[in-house]
């Protein structure tokens, strides 16, 4: 819960890194809570919409930290947009292994 509490503590900040861990364990309680907003509601669109529009920003800071983790750049998010093969490339980043040694973010 540590990361997903982490995600809204730095959501304005593209910044600095995120680690494997904490990227896929926010995604996880992103899935579940979505999950259960599903159930409470009856039409499944109201809170589902409202949660993911309060989403968008912690995500996407979330994402670019991450792909800063792998010294990659933020605009890897567009990456999922190349025909085919991006969102593969960009689930392969996501899933690479944080290096340790300094870089360039």
């Amino acid at each position: 819960m540590s990361e997903y509490i982490s995600m809204w503590k730095r959501c304005f900040d593209f910044s600095g890194r995120s680690t494997r861990k904490e990227y896929w364990m926010a995604y996880l309680i992103n899935i579940i809570i979505i999950f259960i907003l599903s159930f409470i509601s009856q039409t499944g669109i109201d809170l589902i919409t409202i949660y993911g529009l309060l989403i968008i920003l912690p995500t996407l800071s979330l994402f670019i930290r991450r792909m800063h983790d792998i010294n990659r750049s933020g605009w890897w998010i567009f990456g999922g947009l190349i025909p085919f093969v991006g969102w593969i490339i960009v689930l392969v980043f996501l899933c690479t292994r944080s290096i340790d040694e300094n870089n360039s973010y």
